[in-house]
């Protein structure tokens, strides 16, 4: 495989139409089951707040953006593309044929769904201190810096013992 084909792209896969969430969360078992996480990014169910007024109330409803279609970032190998395609409910990928077509940069950034390249000021073996969640004000040293997931996991000390805790790249600060 050339470097190029190794790179994630958004694809467009076509589902039974009320099988959009279904599909994602089979898909994520299957992927979870044969430690196939390496070649899938990021599965999403493009989904958007539509509000309602109905009888003087004021409803927040999610709806479906594209009702029976569901949008995953992968690397597409034979072994990959069989096991979309054979999730239940996926009708096939859109594409020509048996192709499946990535969509283009224009396309994703249009639909705004895909967040911008993050450059963090840490790197691997810098110390941080966690900012948010149940480990803020926690210090740790940087092991792994994954930008395609905007995830970084860090080695804290608690009770005497180095934990790994993977966090957001935004609960992290460089000391």
């Amino acid at each position: 495989m050339s470097q190029e084909e190794l790179q994630p792209k958004w694809y467009v896969v076509h589902t039974y139409s009320g099988y959009e969430n279904k599909v994602k969360t089979d898909l994520e078992k299957t992927i979870k089951n044969r430690e196939l996480e390496d070649f899938f990014f990021d599965i999403i169910v493009p989904m958007e707040e539509q509000i309602e007024i109905k009888d003087g109330q004021r409803k927040t409803n999610l709806k479906k953006v594209f009702p029976g279609y569901v949008l995953i970032k992968m690397i597409v190998t034979e072994k990959t593309w069989y096991i979309v395609r054979n999730t239940r409910g996926v009708t096939g990928f859109v594409g020509s044929g048996t192709d499946p077509i990535p969509l283009t940069d224009a396309e994703i950034r249009s639909m705004g769904f895909e967040q911008v390249q993050v450059n963090v000021d840490y790197n691997v073996n810098d110390t941080v201190r966690i900012m948010e969640g149940a480990l803020a004000n926690f210090t740790g040293t940087v092991t792994e810096i994954n930008k395609e997931k905007h995830k970084v996991k860090v080695l804290v000390s608690m009770f005497g013992r180095e934990t790994p805790v993977e966090l957001e790249f935004s609960q992290v600060q460089k000391i």
